[in-house]
């Protein structure tokens, strides 16, 4: 059953501390987004990265924000429980774009991220 406008705009409002998190390089407000067992996958600059959220806290806290990141939030579905987020980003790192889909579960009235994917936009890996 699809939920009430209400849970749509909590959603957004969830995921917006992933986005702030990346825009000022600091990963405290990601920590309150996302589940202490959460999990991520994506491929950066070609390798596989996947496994604790951990290490995309890492990659925001050594990673300065910057004006040039650009964020879009879109809350994709949102059913009862469970929500998807896509967020879109241009200028990570000063340049690194990406598109992300976060999964999110109401837990104790609060939604959490437990999962993240990620694409890294072709034209934005770097050659080693």
């Amino acid at each position: 059953m699809r939920s009430e406008i209400s849970e749509y705009d909590a959603v957004q409002k969830a995921a917006e501390k992933f986005v702030r998190s990346v825009a000022e390089g600091d990963s405290k407000y990601a920590r309150e987004l996302f589940a202490d067992d959460a999990v991520l996958f994506g491929v950066l600059n070609g390798e596989l990265e996947h496994g604790s959220i951990e290490q995309f806290y890492r990659n925001v806290d050594t990673t300065p924000g910057n004006d040039a990141y650009k964020a879009r939030v879109d809350v994709l579905m949102v059913e009862e429980n469970m929500a998807v987020v896509r967020v879109l980003e241009e200028g990570w790192g000063g340049r690194i774009d990406f598109s992300d889909v976060l999964l999110l579960l109401k837990m104790d009235g609060e939604w959490k991220c437990v999962a993240k994917a990620y694409n890294q936009n072709s034209d934005t890996i770097e050659v080693k």
